[in-house]
C-alpha cells in the first residue's frame, strides 16, 4: 500500500496555498490598477501552474521522478493554455458582466469586496481542486496502470478543451456568423466541449493520485468540486442562463447534449394533417 510522507505533504499543502494566494494577490493589484477584475480569469490557470511547480520542487526526494514530472507537466500545460486562451479572448474588452453585476451589489469598498468574493475565493478553489496534483507528486511509486489511464483521460480532456475553444474562436471571427449559435464540430455533440474537457482533465489528474485508498479518499473532493462548478456553478448553468434568450438557442439545446458528447438529435419534423 502506497503512502506519502506526512511531513512533506503538510509542507506541500502549505506552500501550494501560498503560491495560489500570491498569484491572486498580484492579480488583484493588477485588476485594481486597471479597474477591470476579469483578469482573475487569466490568473485561474496561472495559479494552477504555480501550485504544480511549487509542489514538484518541494517533492524532490519523496515522490517518484517520472510521476512527479508527468503530473506537473500535465497541470502546467493545461493551466497555461487556458490562461493564454482567456487572455486572447478578452484582450481589449471591458469588464466581464458577471463581475460588473457582482460589484454593483457591493457594500463598502468595491475593491475589497472583489478581493474577498472573487480573488480569495478563487485562490481557495485552486488549492482545493489541485489536491490530486499536490498528493500525486509525493507518491513514491512509478506510474501504474491507473495513473497512465488518468493521463490518457487528461489528454482527451485537453483535446476537447483546446479543439472546442479553437472552433468557437474561428466561428466568432467570421462576420457571417454574427448573431448565430455555434453548432458545428464538437459543439454539435455537446453544448459545452470546453467544460466537458475540463471535467475529464481533473478526473484524469485525480487518477494519478490514486496510488492507495488513502490518497484516493484524500483527493476525491477535488474532482467532485470541479464537476459541481462546471455543471451547477459558474460553468454550464451560468452560461446557459445567459444564452437562453438568444435566437435559435432553444432549437440548439433541443438537439444537442448538455454535457456528455453524443450525436446530435435529428430535428423533429412537423406532422402533416391527414387528408380525409
Amino acid at each position: 500500500m502506497t503512502a506519502v510522507d506526512t511531513g512533506a505533504l503538510v509542507l506541500v499543502l502549505a506552500a501550494s496555498a501560498g503560491a495560489a494566494l500570491t498569484v491572486m494577490l498580484i492579480t488583484f493589484a493588477i485588476g485594481s490598477a486597471r479597474g477591470i477584475h476579469r483578469v482573475v480569469d487569466v490568473a485561474w490557470g496561472v495559479a494552477f501552474a504555480a501550485v504544480a511547480v511549487v509542489s514538484w520542487f518541494l517533492s524532490d526526494g519523496y515522490g517518484d521522478g517520472g510521476r512527479r514530472a508527468a503530473v506537473t507537466l500535465a497541470t502546467v500545460v493545461w493551466g497555461l493554455r487556458l490562461a493564454v486562451h482567456i487572455h486572447r479572448r478578452g484582450r481589449g474588452a471591458g469588464e466581464d458582466p458577471r463581475y460588473a453585476r457582482m460589484l454593483a451589489r457591493a457594500r463598502g469598498n468595491p475593491s475589497l469586496y472583489a478581493l474577498r468574493t472573487v480573488y480569495l475565493l478563487q485562490g481557495a478553489l485552486v488549492w482545493l481542486v489541485s489536491l490530486p496534483v499536490q498528493v500525486a507528486v509525493l507518491v513514491p511509486e512509478p506510474l501504474d496502470d491507473v495513473a497512465v489511464a488518468g493521463l490518457v483521460l487528461w489528454g482527451t480532456g485537453l483535446f476537447f478543451e483546446a479543439a472546442g475553444d479553437h472552433q468557437l474562436a474561428r466561428f466568432k471571427a467570421d462576420p457571417a456568423n454574427r448573431g448565430r449559435i455555434m453548432d458545428q464540430g464538437l459543439w454539435s455533440w455537446t453544448r459545452h466541449p470546453n467544460y466537458f474537457g475540463d471535467f475529464l482533465v481533473w478526473w484524469g489528474l485525480y487518477l494519478t493520485a490514486c496510488a492507495s485508498w488513502q490518497t484516493a479518499a484524500l483527493t476525491l473532493v477535488s474532482p467532485l468540486v470541479m464537476s459541481g462548478l462546471l455543471v451547477f456553478g459558474s460553468g454550464k448553468r451560468l452560461l446557459e442562463n445567459h444564452m437562453a434568450r438568444r435566437p435559435g438557442y432553444a432549437d440548439y439545446r433541443a438537439r444537442t447534449s448538455g454535457f456528455l458528447p453524443r450525436p446530435p438529435r435529428r430535428p423533429v419534423r412537423p406532422t402533416r394533417p391527414r387528408a380525409w
